[in-house]
């Protein structure tokens, strides 16, 4: 059956006049209003305060890191759903943090950075949603993640939300820790339970003068225990890159400190998939004459292993990591032939280059982090042994050491090791020795391998014979230059095969090119399990 409609005035479908898309002017009228207010963060008033205090803006911040035109902002319209406390009246765009997606040289980056304009940068359920998604972002697509940190701490008008959203972003960082490289900024305050992010993250940069970060602050821990002490002499950029060592980086301005951002990053992979970056190197004459003189003729004179590094590197490529914190040892990012590499270098111009309890931590992280994400190692060593004293062992120098042997034994890396000294006791085992897995083992003509000294090894050798003698002080240089002949070079390792090579200084950079380019596609895996237990 056919239902007829008979004579339809279709006029009644079209009541309203057509505008030529006035409706749509309006609503990118309203649109752009609000990407306008959402630009403007706290207002004027308070982007002028950030300025006098000598920061940046959080998109001022952005601006300088990403590639220009890169940044693709999520979550612009983001606004708390609180209403105590007077904050249903305190409603702002974003929510005090901008959060988005962009490139840095070309590379893919996640981005967070926090607003102190709005409500002081605080935390709380929105602001660590923003956060957490742009985390589970770049888990999904396999890109580091960058934290511009600038907030007063957890936004307390909204209570438990505040620790949760707090408890969220730490469990992220937790599950992106070896996945994709984590790095934080610190460019205002951190305290309370905003510090634990950053340390978790792979590396942590500071401001100095204008940022800081501690647990509890100058007025509680005058109230707990009577001392008094600044925000800057507690937590600020200089006590933690040279005392906690909680920063691996420090720097005078937020110009520099972002501009360390995009250095750091060029040593790296995306994630724990891919090789680091390699850039174009033209061969040249690799020789370098200054290393067959750099060894002083008395073994207990200094020398300052920065210059071996800068001979065998790539020219200005060393870019230093924690260097005002442990200054025993020395780590850090190069090239060698355009390949980037992490060092781990003993400093006998500082303690003689003993490892102690913060030089073993230290290294220890740097090799693990470098070890995560296919960063070969090279080891650089002049090492007595590990630093004596009632204080090291009542503080763990023996659970502290450890972690360093552990991380080296872990690692599966391209891992080359040069002795230019000495190498005692088990100081030498622990300096990615052979015995725990190194691929290249050299050693130039000068290295010393033994237990100890030769003058305390011939002390205890010799002790009865020694004190037996006429002239003891006689006898006593007599049985120390046997045992010199005997340990203090290296031929006995190499005779074990201990060490690979006994090579010339000048030599050295050569060699190591050749070594990284045969272990390039080297292939080893740990005993399944479902992880190892590191003496923390």
């Amino acid at each position: 059956m056919i239902l007829s409609l008979g004579k339809v005035d279709f006029s009644l479908f079209f009541c309203y006049p057509i505008t030529s898309g006035r409706i749509m002017k309006d609503r990118l009228s309203e649109l752009h209003s609000k990407i306008d207010e959402a630009h403007l963060g706290g207002g004027q008033t308070r982007i002028d305060s950030q300025h006098s205090k000598g920061k940046l803006t959080a998109r001022e911040r952005l601006h300088l890191l990403l590639d220009e035109g890169s940044f693709e902002e999520i979550g612009m319209l983001v606004q708390h759903r609180s209403k105590h406390f007077g904050l249903d009246k305190q409603t702002y765009l974003g929510d005090g943090v901008i959060t988005g997606y962009g490139k840095i040289n070309g590379r893919l980056v996640y981005v967070f950075s926090q607003d102190f304009t709005v409500l002081g940068g605080s935390l709380a359920e929105a602001h660590a949603e923003k956060i957490c998604r742009i985390m589970d972002l770049a888990m999904q697509n396999g890109a580091p993640v960058i934290g511009l940190n600038d907030s007063g701490g957890a936004r307390i008008q909204e209570g438990v939300v505040s620790l949760a959203g707090y408890a969220d972003i730490f469990y992220r960082n937790t599950r992106c820790s070896g996945v994709v490289p984590q790095i934080s900024s610190i460019m205002g305050p951190c305290a309370g339970g905003a510090v634990y992010s950053p340390a978790i993250t792979d590396f942590i940069m500071m401001v100095e003068q204008t940022s800081y970060m501690f647990v509890t602050g100058p007025n509680v821990v005058k109230t707990v225990t009577h001392e008094t002490v600044t925000s800057e002499e507690l937590g600020g950029a200089t006590t933690h890159a040279s005392k906690s060592g909680v920063t691996h980086f420090s720097f005078s301005n937020e110009v520099q400190c972002i501009e360390g951002i995009k250095t750091l990053l060029s040593y790296m992979p995306q994630n724990c998939e891919e090789l680091p970056p390699c850039i174009s190197y033209q061969q040249a004459n690799e020789y370098r004459e200054k290393l067959d003189t750099i060894i002083p003729d008395n073994p207990n004179q200094p020398y300052d292993m920065k210059e071996v590094i800068a001979e065998l590197t790539d020219s200005h490529s060393f870019f230093e990591v924690h260097k005002d914190f442990a200054e025993n040892i020395i780590v850090g990012f190069a090239r060698i032939a355009g390949r980037s590499i992490g060092i781990v270098a003993n400093q006998p111009a500082f303690l003689a280059g003993v490892l102690d309890i913060k030089s073993s931590n230290k290294a220890a992280r740097f090799v693990r982090f470098c070890d995560s994400f296919n960063i070969p190692l090279l080891v650089l060593v002049d090492v007595p042994g590990f630093l004596p004293g009632t204080d090291q062992e009542w503080n763990g120098i023996i659970s502290n050491g450890a972690k360093l042997l552990y991380a080296f034994s872990e690692a599966t890396v391209p891992r080359i090791t040069v002795i230019t000294r000495k190498a005692y006791g088990g100081a030498y085992d622990v300096m990615n020795s052979k015995h725990i897995g190194a691929d290249m083992n050299y050693a130039w003509p000068s290295a010393e391998i033994a237990v100890m000294g030769a003058k305390g090894a011939a002390e205890i050798i010799f002790k009865n014979e020694i004190s037996k003698a006429s002239d003891p002080e006689a006898r006593l240089k007599e049985k120390e230059k046997e045992y010199a002949d005997m340990f203090a070079n290296p031929y006995e390792a190499a005779a074990r095969g201990f060490i690979d090579e006994v090579i010339e200084p000048g030599h050295t950079r050569e060699k190591l090119i050749r070594a990284f380019v045969m272990l390039e596609n080297k292939a080893e895996k740990l005993p399944r399990k479902k992880h190892g237990n590191i003496p923390l």
